[in-house]
């Protein structure tokens, strides 16, 4: 088995280098169920969420991230329909832009707004472990962020990724990768099939798949990243 990649640290991290500070505590107040808005302290709407109903103890919190030109909605739908059977809380930003600030103009605002999401459902929910997930520019928004803050996430559901560009590196998220052996948007050649090889250099755990078809999530992949979080389900998020 590959060592461990180790961390890369800038001396002063934050927002600029993509660090997330939400950590999971103890909820203060319950939360809701069904699909919910979050909103930060002053007012100010940030996306969206969605709580599954019933007695859980805890739930498995999923960060979902759309694709350029995309809504909160979309970001939601990547596991909604499979959220309520596998305990998965869903929150989902929109973007401050067209698509995310890394891709824009480098990381800061989104991860901001991302950091207030956070916060208000830690303090809203049970969390047991937290992962980050995405499609086409939201996969790769998804890598780069949880590559940057693996010490919060567990894990990282990249569908039809075009690159990952972390500043720094923190933890050992394992990764979940899609990728369609015909998607003109990104192709798998210059995309996928470069970037899994190099994560595995680093030392990252890949589950890798390729389909048949293009620039899309099919529900069968959307099934099976979300059995594959049932191995990495182990690695709670500690609560203080």
């Amino acid at each position: 088995m590959s060592e461990p990649a180790p961390a890369h640290r800038q001396p002063e991290e934050n927002p600029r280098h993509g660090r997330l500070m939400a950590r999971v505590v103890p909820p203060v107040a319950p939360g809701g169920t069904g699909l919910l808005p979050l909103t930060g302290p002053d007012g100010e709407a940030l996306g969206i969420a969605y709580a599954p109903a019933g007695a859980f103890r805890s739930y498995r919190l999923a960060l979902l991230l759309h694709g350029a030109g995309g809504t909160a909605e979309q970001g939601l739908d990547l596991l909604r329909p499979l959220a309520d059977r596998h305990r998965l809380l869903l929150v989902a930003p929109q973007a401050t832009a067209s698509s995310w600030d890394l891709i824009v103009e480098g990381f800061g605002p989104d991860v901001r707004r991302i950091d207030l999401m956070l916060d208000a459902a830690f303090r809203a929910w049970p969390v047991e472990c937290v992962l980050v997930g995405g499609f086409s520019d939201g996969a790769s928004y998804a890598l780069s962020l949880g590559l940057t803050n693996g010490d919060l996430f567990a894990a990282v559901l990249a569908f039809s990724p075009g690159f990952a560009a972390p500043m720094v590196t923190h933890g050992r998220p394992r990764i979940f990768v899609s990728h369609g052996v015909h998607d003109r948007v990104l192709p798998v050649d210059v995309c996928s099939r470069r970037l899994v090889p190099r994560l595995n250099t680093f030392g990252y755990q890949v589950d890798y798949h390729e389909f048949d078809g293009g620039h899309e999530v099919p529900a069968e992949i959307r099934q099976h990243a979300v059995e594959w979080l049932s191995s990495v389900a182990g690695r709670r998020t500690r609560l203080p």
